[in-house]
């Protein structure tokens, strides 16, 4: 039995890449509103949590987990390092570095897991646990089907 082409109402309308843009700009103003409150943003709580859960490692290593261009990395970990969450220190030779989190940034990120809790457990009530495991599903199963698309890009 073959399967007829899709009809129209079956097609995708609109720009995938708008949509996207528009649910990841109100999710994040979501997280920030609560995060914002220990004096991260989200950005910065998630590359401490990353540190925290992962260091010591190399700035590299961490960016390749992340999925984010070393440079872009670097500019980020900069605010951490100047407020003593992160720092840079000696790697395996004289020519590599590992980043890791400090005291302060531990406990930092702890104060600030409070909050991305409940930006969490508010975001699951507001659009329901199933609809976010289903999301959770289809992107994971959309970023397997995009991970080799650019040569440059790394997997999260």
């Amino acid at each position: 039995m073959t399967r007829s082409a899709p009809s129209p109402a079956e097609l995708p309308r609109g720009c995938t890449n708008l949509k996207l843009r528009q649910i990841a700009r109100k999710v994040t103003r979501h997280y920030d509103a609560e995060v914002v409150a220990s004096g991260l943003k989200t950005t910065q709580y998630s590359l401490l949590s990353h540190v925290v859960t992962l260091g010591p490692l190399r700035p590299s290593d961490l960016a390749a987990h992340m999925g984010l261009e070393p440079s872009t990395l670097t500019r980020n970990l900069q605010p951490l390092i100047a407020a003593g969450y992160v720092e840079l220190g000696p790697g395996e030779n004289a020519r590599s570095r590992l980043v890791s989190a400090t005291a302060a940034g531990k406990a930092k990120r702890t104060e600030a897991q409070k909050a991305w809790k409940h930006a969490q457990t508010a975001l699951n009530d507001r659009l329901g646990a199933e609809r976010v495991v289903r999301l959770h599903a289809l992107i994971d199963e959309c970023l397997a089907l995009l991970g080799g698309a650019d040569e440059g890009e790394t997997d999260a």
